[in-house]
């Protein structure tokens, strides 16, 4: 629900366009739509400033809650606002405001939300339960996209430029109550808990940003590294790819929004399967894999994209979300592992959120830029820069993975061992009972995994496997 609040405004960009900015060059009006967009994220990391340390002192659950509030109100106040022909100035610059209400909402939610699930998970399945954020994440993009393809297939293009953009946007008002609901309803992480309960970590929490960029500042850079490669790929796919299809490639918005909407939904059905294999396999490994995936195969598959023929230029689409896969369902349960639990929300909201706004939410505004100024120019590759934008992105990429400590099936920093049984909780009291065990570097989730059959773990839950955690 916060991510399809957050990203219908890209789907109805070039709409957005003719609605809030003075008539006359569509593509300067489109960069000004764009730049709309990505004005929110530069407010995300002042979010993430306020509510990630927020987060660590008084709770998860009641910051994420908050987010959910505010950024339905952001969203619902767009679709209120008065067109540039009745308002003039005052249109954009309203559009403006609601977007920065937006953008610091999410500056709180995505490093929220990846704690929250990191510190409820098994140290086994860590990979497997965070890949089920990111398929939330693509739920609320097909959402909106649906949404808006649906209105634009249905309402006559007058109507839709007169009122039916605003439907959309109304919809975040009955979907942020719902939303509201089910987070009011979560109980605080088990880690935050015992983080609470300590006096010695509450000692600690008077100074979370000295702590922060004291004892924590290589693991910030290598997860601004890691958001750089995971963001730049997922909002040139997800967000600009509608834009280049219709702007770029002259094809209809409705062909170019149904195409996305297969692949995001080909994309949630291999999910959880990307976070199975992270967990199995290892997180770096993964990273790897997409970064060497987008360096290699960006440019062909781009090329495909530019095909007339929609099976060609779906295919192109798939070949990129798959790689996306690598990183969308493995970077939930990465990044709160580099943190502890005490500023484990402040940092990770911190450092994705100013890799985002400086890389990731700028991708839109900056590809479609350079594609307009490399056209204008007549130049030959003009329509290839979003491959070559994600190649240089997949580089840096891959530095930070090499600087990335491998956290598959270990526990999280500052907490102990959680465990999904009572058989496997005897596992790991039998690995600290033994005196040539070091459980603070063994890999004890591959131990049990390998002297245990994996169908078969879990079901000595006892209560709900409450008394195994």
């Amino acid at each position: 629900m916060e991510w399809y609040d957050f990203g219908v405004y890209a789907y109805l960009a070039t709409t957005l366009a003719r609605v809030f900015f003075p008539p006359g060059d569509i593509g300067l009006a489109t960069l000004a739509s764009l730049g709309a967009f990505t004005a929110a994220f530069l407010v995300r990391p002042i979010g993430g400033a306020i509510l990630g340390p927020l987060g660590d002192k008084i709770g998860r659950r009641s910051i994420l809650a908050l987010t959910m509030i505010v950024m339905a109100i952001g969203t619902l106040a767009i679709g209120l606002i008065p067109d540039y022909a009745t308002i003039g100035i005052w249109a954009p610059i309203l559009l403006l405001i609601c977007r920065l209400v937006q953008g610091f909402s999410a500056g709180g939610e995505y490093g929220g939300a990846a704690t929250f699930i990191a510190e409820y998970s098994t140290d086994r399945r860590r990979g497997y339960a965070g890949s089920w954020l990111e398929f939330g994440t693509l739920s609320g993009y097909v959402l909106g996209a649906v949404i808006v393809t649906v209105i634009q297939f249905v309402f006559p293009e007058d109507v839709l430029l007169s009122w039916a953009w605003r439907i959309p946007f109304l919809l975040a008002g009955p979907l942020g109550l719902i939303g509201l609901y089910l987070r009011l309803r979560l109980e605080e992480t088990p880690a935050f808990k015992k983080q609470q309960q300590a006096s010695t970590e509450r000692e600690q929490e008077k100074t979370p940003f000295a702590r922060l960029f004291a004892q924590s500042w290589r693991p910030l850079l290598v997860c601004v590294g890691l958001v750089l490669v995971f963001n730049v790929s997922d909002y040139m796919l997800l967000t600009y790819m509608p834009t280049y299809l219709t702007g770029s490639l002259g094809r209809d918005a409705i062909s170019g929004l149904l195409i996305i909407i297969v692949v995001m939904v080909m994309l949630m059905t291999v999910m959880a399967t990307g976070g199975r294999l992270s967990d199995r396999f290892g997180r770096k490994p993964m990273l790897y894999v997409g970064c060497i995936g987008f360096f290699v195969l960006s440019w062909p598959a781009l090329k495909l994209i530019q095909s007339e023929n929609i099976v060609i230029s779906f295919s192109g689409l798939l070949i990129l979300g798959l790689i996306l896969v690598t990183f969308m369902s493995t970077m939930p349960a990465t990044l709160p592992a580099l943190f502890p639990t005490v500023i484990r929300y402040g940092a990770l909201a911190i450092a994705f959120n100013v890799s985002v706004s400086l890389f990731g939410g700028t991708t839109p505004l900056v590809t479609d830029a350079l594609v307009q100024w490399a056209t204008d120019a007549h130049l030959p590759f003009a329509l290839d820069i979003p491959a070559f934008y994600l190649m240089a992105a997949a580089l840096i990429g891959a530095v930070a993975v090499f600087f990335t400590p491998e956290t598959a099936q270990t526990p999280l920093m500052g907490s102990g061992p959680a465990v999904a049984s009572i058989e496997e909780g005897k596992f790991v009291m039998a690995q600290y009972a033994n005196p040539e065990s070091d459980m603070s570097q063994s890999d004890w989730g591959q131990d049990f995994a390998s002297s245990h059959d994996d169908d078969e773990i879990g079901k000595d839950h006892g209560d709900d496997g409450k008394d195994g955690t």
